[in-house]
């Protein structure tokens, strides 16, 4: 058991909402590994869908909203079921380094803010979650955590570790799913040829389940993947509900007691 830790939950706008599975699965994790978990009740939007589509200023207030609730508490430790929405938080450094009062909370939200999996596996140090999932499946590795965060290490290493997964690898795995938020409905032609190509790879798999550390690309992907008649045999799983599946507590397993020699984060910009 990892020495207990207050950990600020940051539910993301899609998983609250729409998928609380995934949020609890994230909450019961976090707990089973000694975490004390609480959740700002005064958290929305992060402001990613109105910044990313050029409205600066007028998403100044959702952003200034969202650090002073995750702030709000004074946790060790700030996670998320997302690595997009994460990335937007550590973006709030740059943005508000030109305000003498919001600049240094940027800096803290940056400094405790993490992915779950990346908190997982990098900050408790965990390597095998005592999860056991018997069946196959394939990853899906979503833009934002790959290429803002530098991460794509964490899960597939934490993915290796489920008991009884296979793993199968999925084509053009460094490949957006066309999801994007707004450029969904912006780009609504592209955006589906996109997923399309997404989906035909993930089926030519054969796995039987999809997994992703993002609820949103897991929203695009399967809801395409559901509207075809060759997808009825795909499982949507976020990594949180396969990590939380059929635990066995004793076999949780710490880096610090194996040979494992833990992977550096790629880097920003990998694919």
């Amino acid at each position: 058991m990892h020495a207990c830790m207050k950990v600020c939950i940051f539910s993301t706008c899609i998983v609250d909402l729409l998928y609380p599975d995934v949020g609890k699965a994230t909450v019961e994790l976090l707990q089973r590994f000694g975490c004390e978990t609480v959740f700002p009740d005064k958290q929305i939007c992060c402001g990613q869908p109105t910044y990313n589509s050029g409205y600066d200023r007028e998403t100044i207030a959702t952003f200034k909203n969202q650090l002073d609730a995750l702030l709000s508490i004074d946790a060790d430790y700030i996670v998320g079921p997302s690595g997009s929405c994460v990335a937007m938080l550590h973006e709030y450094k740059n943005i508000f380094k030109n305000d003498p009062e919001y600049a240094k909370k940027a800096q803290i939200l940056y400094d405790k803010s993490f992915e779950l999996t990346q908190f997982i596996y990098r900050v408790l140090g965990i390597l095998d979650c005592g999860a056991e999932l018997d069946d196959t499946a394939t990853f899906h590795r979503s833009c934002h955590m790959t290429r803002l965060l530098g991460e794509r290490t964490a899960p597939i290493v934490l993915l290796e570790h489920v008991k009884g997964l296979e793993l199968i690898p999925l084509h053009n795995i460094q490949l957006c799913c066309g999801f994007g938020g707004t450029f969904s409905t912006k780009e609504p032609l592209l955006s589906e040829a996109m997923v399309d190509d997404k989906a035909n790879n993930v089926l030519k798999t054969k796995a039987h389940i999809l997994i992703a550390c993002e609820q949103t690309c897991l929203m695009n992907i399967g809801g395409r993947i559901n509207r075809r008649r060759d997808g009825s045999h795909i499982t949507i799983m976020h990594i949180a509900e396969v990590l939380n599946h059929n635990v066995d507590t004793s076999r949780i397993t710490y880096v610090k007691d194996t040979d494992h020699v833990m992977v550096p984060a790629n880097g920003n910009g990998v694919f």
